[in-house]
């Protein structure tokens, strides 16, 4: 995948996640580092479920739950 898809990729599902999760997004730089360290945690998760992501839609889910799972365990952190 290219850097420039990765990186609208990252940031539409950090967009996503922030609103899942808060109701608001964070900003475009944070959306992005979000969506790009969800994209790690979330192919980790998908491959441990068997699962595998397809084509631009497919990372943008892997992304976005990734991107959840993340915004999840900094609120516990912050809330402990």
């Amino acid at each position: 995948m290219n850097l420039i898809l990765f990186l609208i990729i990252g940031g539409v599902a950090g967009w996503l996640a922030g609103l899942i999760m808060k109701g608001r997004g964070f900003g475009v730089l944070a959306n992005v580092g979000i969506g790009i360290v969800g994209s790690f945690i979330g192919g980790f998760v998908f491959r441990l479920l068997g699962l595998a992501a397809q084509g631009a839609v497919g990372e943008l889910v892997t992304a976005t739950v990734g991107a959840i799972i993340l915004l999840a365990i900094v609120n516990k952190i912050k809330k402990g």
